[in-house]
């Protein structure tokens, strides 16, 4: 009976912590949210905008720990509301990786810890620990 016991207080924590950790997955979603610029500039002289990356989930083939970091350049392969970033020589009408915030999908984060950003890149992973923002200069 006593063993019993043991047993059973042992498998329920184990239970909820395996019956949360579903629901935590199962409740994002797979939907991407739209950012918006963290400051707003002219693409070019003539002061007409260029499409911006936003967010968007990338590619199941792209490795999302070694794609990005601090000083690449990227532009973006696919729309505005579906976002498709491809690593590229740094050049003009490329977007500069200013700041890559791990663990986060707040964009607004851009404002205050790169301010030169002028716009901003979430990714929206289903497993929360691989989301991340991209910071970005456009150049």
């Amino acid at each position: 009976m006593i063993i019993g016991l043991v047993a059973l207080l042992l498998l329920c924590p184990c239970l909820a912590l395996a019956g949360w950790a579903v629901w935590q997955v199962a409740d994002d979603s797979d939907d991407p949210s739209v950012s918006a610029p963290a400051t707003t500039a002219p693409a070019d002289p003539t002061g007409a905008p260029t499409p911006a990356p936003t967010t968007a989930e990338p590619s199941p083939t792209e490795d999302d720990e070694a794609e990005f970091a601090r000083g690449d350049c990227v532009v973006n392969d696919g729309t505005e509301d579906d976002a498709e970033l491809r690593k590229v020589p740094c050049g003009p009408d490329t977007y500069e990786v200013l700041l890559r915030i791990p663990a986060t999908v707040d964009g607004e984060r851009c404002a205050t810890r790169a301010p030169d950003a002028t716009v901003n890149y979430v990714h929206d992973n289903p497993v929360d620990l691989l989301d991340y923002v991209l910071c970005l200069r456009e150049r």
